[in-house]
């Protein structure tokens, strides 16, 4: 067994240097384990071990080793509670072994061990530079909140806490990764999350085993249902305004420190199509918004095939006026449809690829010149048609219209598939495509709940926040498969008509 293994399993010892010999053998090789010994009052050995960069040093001389260094005592034997009333630190917790002492230096913790004493004290006095809250670049919107989660997790619970303040706002903790021991918190509404989908959730968490949890997508990847699937099962956001929501419907949400992404399950196709400024706009224009992103979730998926499939099989669907301009466009190509499709295809993503991974300053001005030039040159020089680069480009234009970016890349990606049946198969390969992602999304579970709820199966009182954004006096029910223990949401008669019509003025 590994030595520093083996000595964080022991018992703290009375014997100060053999506590510190113990440390030193564990934390060997380690230059930012800082070990600072002195005496209390000027008679009794003590130690203070601490990680540098995580503690708040001007805290521990202030509150800590300050009026330690001034007590005077013949003998020390204070508890736990005694010790607090000495120095200034609300946070004092006992450790008796060094797997506890551990996990609390690893939290930024500072540890006071005092000879003649068999534990340590654990102080709070942990402190690390933080970033500071921005509006996720990701889901930015007009009118709503401008707040996103960071990579610390109290300040992420606490900006939780703030939107709803009750206590049936239930978070559940658990140390994930052998080496990283990462905190993983599941969050969820007592009283309305199904009990079920929060022992399912609670269950596929605590059965992770793993040596590290570095990013909320860890914990995506090992507990989705189907994880084969290109569709994303489980929502990922950095707002807290859509995790509050989230939880008053009745879903769970998972926040992982480190990273401000956190998790939304279970979550269904329609949710992922679902923008925060939906409900936060009039309810008539979040409808309309929501019409134009179904039909570009759409246009995404199928235009480049359908322009294959007609251009290659079905002239006869073309206007004849048309299809002489496009046939004079494509004289001089030397690649049928599909390959052109496809050669545009990979180059419009690898540009957006290349914006992404680029600096801020570059990336959008390389996406955007790069498309122009290299759309007009492989024009001019007769490699793709004109009509080829207008479709590409719309659809470019639609795959950003969609609110979850893994949405985006799910059918960005099956575009390909589709656009080769079509090329062999034009119209036929097309539906043969289409009907195949249909089944697999009728196929699909998130944590048990259908994919396409509340479509299929069909639940019609439940569609008035699908196929519309109904006013929210309207929406008075959460949703059956994640809020049924709570189902009423608010009582009847909240629509805000006046019964007296013009006549409140009179």
């Amino acid at each position: 067994m590994d030595a520093s293994l083996s000595n964080s399993l022991e018992a703290v010892s009375y014997s100060l240097d053999d506590n510190l010999r113990t440390l030193q053998v564990i934390y060997t090789k380690c230059k930012d384990v800082n070990f600072h010994e002195f005496l209390i009052g000027g008679t009794t050995r003590a130690l203070i071990v601490y990680i540098e960069g995580m503690v708040n040093l001007e805290a521990l001389d202030r509150n800590v080793l300050s009026p330690l260094l001034s007590e005077t005592i013949e003998e020390w034997n204070y508890t736990e509670k005694e010790l607090s009333s000495i120095i200034s630190i609300s946070d004092v917790k006992e450790a008796s072994t060094f797997s506890d002492i551990i996990a609390h230096l690893s939290v930024g913790n500072v540890e006071l061990f005092i000879d003649g004493i068999p534990l340590a004290y654990s102080l709070g006095l942990a402190h690390w530079e933080k970033r500071n809250i921005e509006e996720p670049s990701a889901e930015s919107v007009i009118r709503g909140p401008r707040e996103g989660f960071t990579e610390t997790m109290s300040v992420n619970t606490a900006m939780l806490r703030r939107k709803i303040k009750s206590p049936s706002l239930k978070m559940v903790s658990y140390k994930i990764g052998k080496h990283t021991r990462t905190e993983v918190v599941v969050i969820y509404m007592e009283g309305i999350a199904n009990e079920g989908l929060i022992q399912e959730v609670e269950q596929r968490i605590a059965e992770i085993e793993i040596d590290g949890i570095l990013e909320s997508g860890y914990i995506e990847g090992l507990i989705e249902d189907h994880p084969l699937s290109p569709f994303p099962q489980i929502q990922v956001t950095e707002r807290p305004d859509v995790v509050s929501a989230a939880l008053l419907e009745g879903r769970t949400a998972i926040l992982v420190d480190g990273t401000p992404f956190s998790l939304i399950a279970p979550a269904t196709l329609f949710s992922l199509l679902q923008s925060p400024e939906d409900y936060y706009q009039r309810f008539i224009i979040g409808t309309l918004i929501r019409w134009l992103r179904y039909m570009f979730f759409f246009i995404t998926l199928l235009l480049p095939s359908l322009y294959v499939a007609i251009l290659t099989f079905h002239q006869e669907m073309v206007p004849t006026s048309l299809l002489l301009s496009i046939a004079k466009s494509r004289e001089d190509i030397p690649f049928p449809a599909l390959v052109e499709a496809l050669l545009m295809e990979v180059s419009f993503e690898a540009l957006r690829e290349a914006g992404v991974r680029l600096p801020k300053q570059v990336g959008a001005a390389v996406s955007i010149v790069g498309a122009l030039v290299i759309g007009q040159a492989a024009t001019s020089a007769g490699l793709v048609s004109a009509p080829m680069v207008m479709v590409v480009a719309i659809t470019g234009i639609a795959s950003f219209m969609m609110p979850q970016y893994s949405t985006g890349i799910a059918l960005r990606m099956l575009r390909f598939p589709i656009m080769i049946l079509s090329g062999i198969l034009g119209l036929l390969g097309l539906m043969l495509g289409f009907i195949v992602i249909v089944i697999h999304l009728c196929s699909l579970r998130s944590l048990g709940v259908p994919y396409l709820q509340p479509l299929a199966p069909i639940k019609a009182k439940e569609l008035k926040d699908v196929i519309i954004r109904a006013p929210i006096w309207s929406m008075r029910t959460r949703p059956k498969f994640t809020g049924k223990m709570n189902a009423i949401r608010q009582p009847s008669g909240q629509r805000p008509d006046s019964p007296k019509g013009d006549d409140i003025y009179d």
